[in-house]
């Protein structure tokens, strides 16, 4: 089918920012094939134009429990009107990016329902939907890539180039995002003040100041984690058990001095200002980096992410600027299909920063304009942690639990995570941008639901939460909910949290606790095998109380495991009789029955 219009739109959902990422990716690589092309956020745009559209490429993230991200919410509540026709789109042709996590149940769920409404609706799929998985050796290149090849090869035979019009070749230099100008000092714009407190959000977030950061591992246990408590006070700010707070990092001193002996043509000191080179394209928050002016060294430190390791494009980006032979060879390797095993080698698995591989190439790293590093380099990503402080007990106070990140490869230096490092290295009194958004786990109202906790590691930290808040009176009431909690670590003196506030409700009887000290005998145990000595206990609680089942912590094996010990305890093999006795069929059904009723949810991070 040959279709004469050759306009694209292209339409992102994205938590974090990858999905917005690679939608821009797809806007650079249409119009080298001469596309007029859009780059939209989803709620942005004008939904009631949908049906106008004849070829949109949607990409989209899934969030916690396999949510659409918050900025598509707006949009999926439209496509899910009633008053919606089946014929509704069906001048549309239309592709499906989802970028997920295999570690989650409920992997790519977004991106799997939009594609389902989209045909619903008579939208008519150019190819099934790209499921991206982060825990590809690859990354989410590796379904991604090979899905826009064969996505272009079909796109150009519907929406083929006028007769002589050839695309431009692979190595065309596309605009920049932004236009960057510069000042010679702070715009003197005055800002009127205003008696109103807008709301703390992504676009507004708070200074919060940092009154206590406390390593609650032993000094001699080999993991760093940290308690770290925010002083809220007249913020406005306000949070349920199971919400998460969003943080903003930095890059660290010692990177950013790497960074400008890379770009020594850069003046950190030197002020200036972006413009979109697009009207639809947005610009950085202006509390990261001010419409009235910022350093060059403000955007090393706040906005350029080149801690984070680098996918294709970005190797496609930097060799269309070297004009060294060796380094562009090497480059153009890299990001040809023969050389996808060592580029693999060379990044994905040493798990190679930007900035190192800049220091690499810093030949063709000295050829690039101030603007396109922008383009080449992302933005920085806010983190979500989970926050273990109730807000009933301190309403002036948000404390979270933080496992610094740090691990070794080939490669001499360690690996350090961004946010966990900067936050470990914070003294008291400094301030940390910080939002709170609604989290993925919902605890039952109904005060007669037991409720069982799973949450080994700093995989507790939603659970302390919940259970503070739950036991604010210091007396016991006599309708109590019951609780109970599964909690997981390596050693009851090493790294066991919390322990004080829990064995001290223990034994009160206002809370079960089993604790699974995995390093402190012979042989290693973990949660699951706890509730696999306690299943005639949770047989009981699941079928005749209804309980509700919560498990947060590492997504690699424990929550299967956990929902495998769910499953045991429901089949009871320990000598009932064959009327109380399940088949593995039958709880399974089970299991999966809580899952739509949520009464199992999993909060799981790889």
């Amino acid at each position: 089918m040959m279709l004469k219009e050759r306009n694209l739109l292209v339409l992102y959902g994205s938590q974090t920012g990858t999905a917005q990422d690679l939608a821009e990716r797809i806007g650079r690589e249409a119009l080298r094939f001469k596309f007029e092309v859009r780059v939209i956020e989803m709620d942005d745009f004008e939904v009631q134009h949908l049906p106008e559209q004849a070829f949109v490429v949607f990409v989209c993230s899934t969030t916690g429990q396999g949510e659409e991200p918050d900025n598509m919410k707006k949009f999926w509540r439209f496509l899910l009107r009633k008053d919606l026709s089946q014929s509704s789109l069906l001048e549309m042709h239309f592709g499906v990016l989802g970028l997920g996590d295999s570690s989650y149940q409920k992997f790519n769920f977004a991106a799997k329902k939009l594609h389902k409404r989209l045909l619903q609706l008579g939208a008519k799929a150019i190819l099934d939907p790209a499921l991206g998985d982060d825990q590809h050796d690859m990354g989410l290149d590796a379904a991604i890539n090979p899905w826009l090849e064969n996505f272009w090869q079909k796109t150009l035979q519907m929406f083929p180039l006028p007769v002589g019009v050839q695309p431009l070749t692979p190595d065309f230099l596309p605009p920049a995002k932004y236009s960057v100008s510069q000042m010679d000092s702070i715009n003197s714009m005055v800002i009127q003040s205003s008696s109103h407190q807008p709301h703390i959000s992504a676009k507004n977030p708070y200074n919060a100041v940092i009154s206590q950061n406390l390593r609650v591992t032993s000094p001699e246990h080999f993991q760093d984690v940290r308690l770290i408590t925010f002083d809220l006070n007249e913020s406005g700010i306000s949070y349920s058990p199971g919400d998460v707070v969003m943080v903003q990092p930095q890059n660290s001193d010692d990177k950013i001095e790497m960074f400008f002996q890379i770009f020594p043509q850069l003046n950190r000191h030197q002020r200036l200002s972006l413009g979109s080179n697009k009207v639809e394209t947005k610009l950085p928050p202006d509390w990261i980096l001010p419409a009235t002016g910022f350093t060059t060294e403000d955007c090393a430190r706040r906005y350029w992410d080149f801690q984070s390791i680098p996918r294709r494009s970005f190797f496609e980006l930097l060799a269309r600027f070297s004009t060294d032979e060796m380094e562009r060879e090497k480059l153009l390797e890299f990001v040809s299909s023969e050389g996808q095993q060592d580029l693999f080698n060379y990044c994905n698995r040493p798990r190679r920063t930007m900035l190192e591989v800049l220091y690499d190439f810093h030949k063709s790293a000295a050829q690039v304009p101030v603007e396109y590093l922008f383009d080449l380099i992302p933005a920085i990503k806010p983190r979500a942690f989970s926050i273990a402080s109730s807000f009933k007990t301190n309403p002036k106070q948000l404390q979270i639990l933080v496992a610094i990140v740090q691990y070794k490869t080939k490669l001499s230096e360690p690996r350090r995570g961004l946010c966990s490092t900067w936050l470990s290295r914070l003294d008291s009194g400094v301030q940390v941008p910080l939002w709170v958004r609604s989290g993925t786990l919902r605890f039952p109202t109904d005060p007669t639901i037991p409720v069982i906790m799973v949450g080994p590691g700093t995989g507790c930290s939603p659970f302390r939460s919940y259970i503070n808040d739950q036991r604010l009176s210091l007396h016991p009431a006599d309708n109590e909910r019951e609780l109970y909690l599964f909690f997981g670590c390596r050693n009851r003196i090493h790294d066991f949290f919390f322990s004080d506030e829990w064995l001290a409700l223990e034994k009160q009887g206002r809370l079960h606790l089993s604790c699974a000290f995995s390093r402190d005998q012979p042989d290693k145990v973990y949660v699951q095998h706890r509730m696999d000595e306690q299943r005639l206990l949770l047989r009981r609680l699941l079928i005749d109380s209804q309980a509700s089942v919560f498990v947060a912590g590492n997504a690699k094996q424990m929550p299967d495991q956990v929902t495998q010990a769910l499953r045991a305890a429901l089949m009871n093999e320990d000598g009932a009789s064959d009327d109380d006795c399940w088949t593995m069929e039958k709880a399974e059904n089970y299991v999966a029955e809580m899952v739509k009723q949520s009464r199992l949810q999993l909060e799981t991070w790889s």
